[in-house]
């Protein structure tokens, strides 16, 4: 039998990702009093029970009794009963801007502000964060990006990812990024703006990518930024850091930036313990302000 317990930051993606796992064939439970899992684990786990897979989702909602998972979980170890901790987290300021367009309430903010509870929420996660099997990060995940990463671990039982790196290009005079953990200017190499047959092409283009690749500067660079990343990842890994966002830079974020950004996410992807993914802010923007 697969028993999970999904729990985290209110507004995080918990309840999302319960209709996922639900779909999946999980017999799913949310907002069970923590008291009684480990009685519903028991009778589930039976050898007459034709449940075999168990998803019990549970927040803060459940009052004074949430500060007894720990135990809880504990004593599901002693005795013998396998399970596996979800924790779904979010940036402060991700999970606002969900409340405010969906007019919810906090469960900890009361008659106060949003900030102030998921302040206190944070703090009363933060133990038993720990101590979770996986942590999904949902700040900038698109709802089929949760779904690939759900159906990855409870329903093709492939590895986890426990960082997931998103590489990003921009041009600098549209502003750094503001998620970026990593910020690396290309603006050193030859610039193809200023050659008319590829101005209007960009770093997605063989013509430019072998304008900008065909200095061994560019090459010299990958060397560093690679060695450079792996000696950082798994140091970001032990300070539970879950999310990593590395953003390269040009002027206009069209050209050197998006060359580098693809040619560094070739280079990493095949890095098993990590998750990648690559987004190119600003390859567009040139032509939005000319229309």
């Amino acid at each position: 039998m697969r028993f999970v317990v999904v729990t985290g930051m209110s507004g995080a993606g918990k309840s999302t990702a319960l209709k996922m796992l639900e779909d999946a064939g999980y017999y799913c439970v949310d907002n069970l009093p923590v008291p009684l899992i480990e009685k519903f684990a028991e009778l589930v786990s039976t050898p007459n029970s034709e449940i075999e897979k168990v998803v019990i989702g549970v927040d803060v909602r459940t009052g004074h009794s949430f500060s007894e998972l720990e135990r809880v979980l504990d004593q599901m170890t002693e005795s013998g009963v396998p399970h596996e901790l979800l924790f779904f987290e979010a940036s402060d300021e991700t999970l606002i801007k969900r409340y405010k367009e969906t007019r919810r309430i906090h469960p900890l903010a009361g008659d106060g502000r949003i900030e102030a509870g998921i302040g206190r929420e944070r703090e009363e996660l933060s133990s038993i964060k720990r101590r979770a099997d996986y942590i999904l990060d949902t700040s900038q995940m698109l709802t089929r990006e949760l779904k690939a990463e759900i159906d990855k671990i409870f329903v093709n039982n492939q590895s986890f990812k426990s960082l997931f790196v998103t590489i990003v290009s921009f041009g600098f005079k549209y502003g750094i990024p503001s998620d970026a953990d990593l910020v690396f200017d290309v603006r050193f190499l030859p610039n193809p703006y200023y050659f008319d047959e590829l101005k209007n092409l960009n770093g997605n283009d063989r013509k430019v990518r072998d304008y900008v690749m065909g200095f061994p500067e560019a090459g010299e660079f990958l060397n560093k930024l690679e060695d450079m990343l792996r000696f950082l990842l798994p140091h970001y890994i032990l300070e539970g850091k879950n999310r990593l966002v590395i953003t390269i830079g040009c002027t206009g974020g069209k050209h050197r930036s998006v060359t580098l950004a693809n040619a560094l996410y070739e280079r990493l992807k095949g890095y098993d313990d990590y998750g990648f993914k690559i987004e190119h802010r600003d390859i567009e923007k040139d032509l939005l302000r000319k229309k």
